[in-house]
């Protein structure tokens, strides 16, 4: 089996590149996925993430190791395992960042076509947005992105005390400027959710030189004299080798890593502990791991209005019928981003998103009653972790180190203070006074900066951003170049959040979309 371009893993960047460089005829091109297909109905109906947490057939389901920040807490990490990758079981919501972290992003690199300027048309070129063109936005790209059909009354509520909390009101987060309280715009079509499997994958498959292969895991790259020449993979036909011209890693911000060490490609004293003779020593692979660490507020809420108890079979049927109400829901309808008193630059460094339901550990945890739940995470952490191998075997899940704040000058825990203590400011506000009842987490008020701290430590989570641990740049610890080739290789590219120099400010979703347009272009030049 020979191909032009093999793409391992077929998520938010896999699918993209899948379409994009399947538009030449000629270039025969093989998407290769670890996990199934994205039939499951729960994927396409909005709300269904609800019930997605413990579905392991669509999720890797990693956990970190013990986190020391964290109060030795190994925390949940879920990455999508099926076509769509994390997009076909994220919130959906839309969000680029500003220009400011591209603009470091091209200073990172040295290369300004990272930069705002040059990176807006990407984001252009993928986008369908419902409220139509303007010079910030598309409205004839694969990717849809729409308003939302049904939003619970509480989430408006949110955007309400936001602004009586003296924020502004914002109706676009990704238009002028991104400060303010609105709602999420969300990557749906008609209702339904709009992963990178339905805008992109979907369409390209009827293309005779595109093929998709489910359930194949990748072990590792095939290299000769350092150029990539193809993978061996396993699946239920045993080890195959396929062949290549270019092999692109879009296997996300966990697996890309694993993938590069696996073929003797990391930090060479870490490979050969597992037996992996080390063909390029590249100790950047698997650091500059960083995320977003989030901490929820939870309140009781007075009133029969929240999503604690609904009829699932009632909230179907409308769905089905109508394609709105409950079933269309993103759960995490509005939201904000605010520059709280210590920002360090002119970018919001917080950002909110809100849930009309009790949430708790990932909503693992059934807390009895019902509620509502203000996340807060903050955007710039300072913290770094890493990835190791636990074993030369492809199948056994890399060992996560988190490191959450890690940062030895308490940068990241002052942040998350202030964070915790604005979500109980706003939610302290007269619009939630017709539905407040006790609270829940944090049980009482912290009086302290001391009782703050403990509460982030006891109860902060991931809202799911894992990025930067094959970072492109310029320097030694830099895995990738700003082509988003390995260093040291040629035929291999790495496109996903791994490749991020820095987290952006907000989801990151929208981001690997617009990396993977851009990468495509680079790679059919």
């Amino acid at each position: 089996m020979e191909y032009d371009y093999v793409i391992v893993g077929a998520g938010s960047a896999g699918c993209v590149l899948a379409n994009r460089l399947s538009t030449q005829p000629g270039k025969r091109v093989l998407l290769l996925e670890a996990g199934g297909s994205d039939w499951h109905p729960l994927i396409h109906m909005p709300a269904g993430i609800a019930h997605l947490a413990n579905n392991r057939r669509l999720n890797w389901n990693y956990t970190t190791e013990a986190e020391p920040g964290l109060l030795g807490r190994r925390l949940w990490w879920p990455r999508g395992k099926t076509l769509g990758g994390s997009s076909s079981i994220n919130a959906m919501c839309y969000v680029r960042g500003v220009p400011a972290d591209y603009d470091a992003w091209a200073q990172a690199t040295g290369d300004a076509r990272w930069s705002w300027s040059q990176v807006l048309p990407w984001f252009l070129l993928s986008e369908d947005n419902s409220r139509g063109a303007n010079a910030l936005h598309a409205a004839d790209g694969p990717l849809c992105v729409s308003d939302l059909r049904h939003h619970n009354q509480l989430s408006a509520t949110l955007i309400e005390a936001g602004v009586q909390a003296g924020f502004a009101r914002n109706a676009d987060f990704n238009g002028p400027a991104q400060a303010g309280f609105g709602f999420y715009q969300v990557t749906q079509r008609e209702g339904a959710r709009w992963s990178t499997a339905a805008a992109y994958l979907r369409p390209a498959r009827i293309r005779a030189n595109l093929h998709v292969r489910t359930h194949a895991l990748v072990e590792r790259v095939l290299i000769e004299q350092d150029r990539a020449t193809g993978v061996v993979l396993r699946s239920a036909v045993g080890r195959q080798v396929v062949r290549a011209g270019q092999v692109i890693l879009a296997a996300g911000a966990i697996n890309s890593p694993q993938v590069l060490m696996l073929s003797g490609i990391g930090p060479a004293d870490h490979l050969r502990t597992h037996g992996i003779a080390p063909l390029v020593d590249l100790p950047g692979v698997g650091a500059n791991l960083q995320d977003h660490l989030d901490i929820c507020t939870l309140v009781n809420c007075t009133r029969d209005i929240t999503y604690d108890k609904l009829n699932d079979l009632a909230v179907g049927w409308r769905y089905l019928r109508h394609r709105d109400g409950p079933g269309s829901s993103n759960i995490a309808e509005s939201g904000g981003f605010v520059r709280s008193r210590l920002a360090t630059d002119a970018r919001c460094d917080i950002q909110f998103h809100f849930v009309p339901a009790l949430l708790d550990d990932h909503g693992r945890h059934r807390l009895p009653g019902r509620g509502y739940t203000l996340h807060a995470c903050y955007l710039h952490p300072r913290s770094r972790g890493h990835l190791r191998l636990r074993s030369a075997d492809p199948s056994a899940p890399i060992s996560i180190h988190a490191a959450y704040l890690s940062d030895p000058e308490g940068h990241d825990l002052a942040r998350m203070i202030e964070a915790a203590r604005l979500s109980r400011d706003i939610l302290a506000q007269s619009a939630f006074d017709p539905y407040r009842g006790e609270p829940v987490f944090p049980e009482s008020a912290p009086a302290s900066d001391a009782q703050w701290e403990a509460f982030i430590r006891r109860k902060a989570e991931t809202i799911y951003h894992p990025a930067g641990s094959c970072r492109m740049g310029t320097d030694q610890q830099a895995v990738v170049d700003s082509e988003l080739q390995v260093r040291g290789m040629t035929g291999l590219h790495v496109v996903d959040a791994s490749v991020m120099p820095a987290l952006p400010s907000g989801n990151t979703n929208a981001p690997v979309i617009m990396m993977a347009e851009r990468a495509a272009a680079l790679l059919l030049r």
